[in-house]
């Protein structure tokens, strides 16, 4: 491999990815009953929400500097180019603290040569990005090609989720505009997606089949060739609702590939159990 690939929990990506397709993988950590774990190293995403559902309230902080830190120096001894896919600065720190270490790094070999790129995606959509990404570096793609992959791949991505109480959410100050979507009326939906690395509510709708009507619609209205991409769903320790939209998907456009993972520890303790999420492009990159 050419260049190598960095990402973050908060892709949502399996650990078996980050092994199989040589992706160095760095974790956000996790906070529960006074100790600090390192998301899907030493705390699954289901410790998480049944935490959750226990009314514990488990925070999050961004990957720590010390971990950046022997990542970095340990690309930068060997000589490699790196890129660092990094997860929305909107919502974690963690691309700021990641660029501060990095430029330490120059300090001692001025010749490291990581880039560090703010996705401003989150969970799967981040993974979809991650995912092509490896693929280039592993068909030794220069640098500047998977940057540029990367920046179209990441602006391109579209969010799509739901989540079953908002309360996670604003409890972490991770949504704007929150108090739109304040009461309680039984068995509504909010819809959100992501505008410019930020969570933004699009609207509320009335149960669950509706709301999967509505995500279909909004499919129709924003993706592209929907039959011939890959698609990830990622879900709040809810696997059979995120089958239930794969097959949905899959009838209304005869899409077949694609990605479907837990809403890891990082993002689950914000957005809670039960939460759905959907990714796709907008657009085509010319060359597909």
């Amino acid at each position: 491999m050419s260049v190598q690939i960095i990402a973050d929990s908060a892709s949502d990506l399996p650990m078996q990815f980050y092994k199989e397709h040589n992706v160095q993988f760095v974790p956000l950590q996790v906070l529960l009953d006074g100790e600090t774990y390192q998301d899907l190293q030493t705390i699954s995403p289901k410790q998480v929400y049944d935490a959750l559902r226990e009314g514990k309230a488990p925070k999050t902080s961004q990957v720590s500097p010390e971990y950046f830190l022997k990542v970095f120096t340990d690309i930068a001894k060997q000589n490699k180019q790196a890129v660092y896919i990094a997860f929305s600065s909107e919502l974690s720190g963690t691309f700021q603290t990641a660029v501060m270490v990095r430029n330490q790094v120059k300090e001692e070999y001025p010749d490291c040569d990581i880039e560090i790129v703010d996705s401003k995606c989150a969970s799967l959509g981040y993974g979809l990005v991650v995912q092509h990404a490896s693929q280039l570096a592993n068909d030794n793609a220069s640098k500047e090609t998977i940057l540029d992959a990367v920046e179209f791949h990441a602006k391109h991505m579209e969010h799509l989720f739901t989540v079953d109480n908002l309360e996670y959410l604003a409890r972490g100050g991770r949504i704007s505009k929150a108090s739109a979507f304040v009461g309680g009326l039984l068995n509504i939906k909010p819809l959100l997606h992501v505008e410019d690395g930020k969570l933004i509510p699009l609207e509320k709708i009335r149960g669950k089949k509706k709301l999967l009507k509505r995500v279909i619609e909004l499919m129709h209205e924003r993706g592209i060739d929907i039959k011939n991409q890959t698609l990830a769903i990622s879900h709040g320790d809810d696997e059979e609702t995120a089958l239930e939209w794969k097959q949905a998907i899959q009838e209304e456009f005869g899409a077949t590939d694609f990605v479907i993972n837990s809403i890891g520890a990082a993002i689950g303790a914000h957005v809670g159990p039960g939460t759905m999420a959907l990714f796709f492009l907008n657009e085509l990159p010319p060359q597909e």
